[in-house]
């Protein structure tokens, strides 16, 4: 690794529209040069699944996408027999007796899952695990298979190798702790909240039409926010929806505007206790001290 390929790098995550810092295009750079997945952690809504989107934007590849969830299996991730085609082929077959008896088990009778898709590729894909810690532990040790061989085994077809070697992103809102076996076969990032000069730089990249002094103002309103004892701290995500209202309702300044920003705090508050922990009194407190 040296410092123009980082440098490079972030020029075109810049470009497509994602503003990295050095620690994190680093961590990439390295993920592609030793070949290993990379796990990034961190809270909701600030943009661990968009390093994956763009890292396909970029690459010009195909991005594969599996999302966790609580119960996810075999059939959902990996693969599955069609079995509607299975039972047409058997009934085919028990009407001509001269047809050759069907191998349901074939690979035309296969339903290829992200994980199977992943690795089933002509050129490599960007495979995204999104929300590991949202399934249980049973299905991460099934992926530790996947993520040491890059193969899956199907019992009725054997060993599946990898056509070609998927580059692997793992993201993790933290809502359980993972194994040191998966975390052993990643490499790490942490992605915390950007800090006020990359905020801005985000917001002036994603909503350009937005005026440069209320940019400002609300970054300097919204990293306020994050300070007080919410449930949900607001992520960027938050940040670009509360720029966009306050441009569609023409608002121009802040504090001369409270009692209307009052009504959109549902632009950036995601809780019933959140909403009721910011009152319009605590709001025009928190804007006057970030002004």
């Amino acid at each position: 690794m040296n410092s123009q390929s980082v440098s490079e790098l972030r020029s075109r995550f810049t470009e497509a529209g994602y503003i990295a810092d050095t620690a994190l295009i680093t961590t990439i750079v390295l993920m592609q040069q030793l070949e290993r997945p990379l796990l990034i952690e961190g809270e909701a809504g600030v943009g661990k699944t968009e390093v994956a989107t763009t890292m396909a934007k970029i690459e010009g590849c195909k991005l594969i996408r599996l999302q966790c969830y609580e119960g996810l299996d075999t059939s959902a991730a990996v693969y599955e027999w069609n079995y509607s085609r299975q039972l047409l082929s058997i009934k085919l077959h028990e009407s001509n007796i001269k047809q050759q008896t069907p191998h349901i088990f074939d690979r035309e009778f296969l339903l290829e899952r992200p994980l199977l898709q992943s690795i089933m590729q002509d050129e490599p894909p960007i495979l995204l695990i999104d929300e590991i810690d949202r399934a249980d532990e049973a299905f991460e040790a099934f992926l530790l298979e996947l993520l040491s061989e890059f193969q899956i085994s199907i019992p009725e077809l054997g060993t599946i190798k990898a056509r070609s070697f998927p580059r692997v992103i793992l993201t993790s809102n933290g809502t359980r702790e993972l194994s040191d076996a998966l975390r052993r076969r990643c490499l790490y990032h942490y992605l915390d909240y950007p800090d006020r000069e990359r905020e801005i730089a985000i917001v002036e990249q994603r909503v350009p039409e937005f005026d440069h002094r209320m940019t400002a103002q609300v970054v300097n309103f919204i990293q306020a926010l994050r300070m007080q004892d919410l449930a949900k701290s607001p992520g960027i995500a938050e940040t670009l929806d509360w720029c966009a209202a306050l441009q569609g309702l023409g608002i121009t300044e802040l504090e001369d505007n409270v009692e209307a920003l009052f009504q959109t705090r549902g632009c950036f508050l995601k809780t019933r206790d959140d909403l009721e922990a910011v009152n319009q009194e605590q709001m025009a407190t928190l804007l006057k001290k970030s002004a």
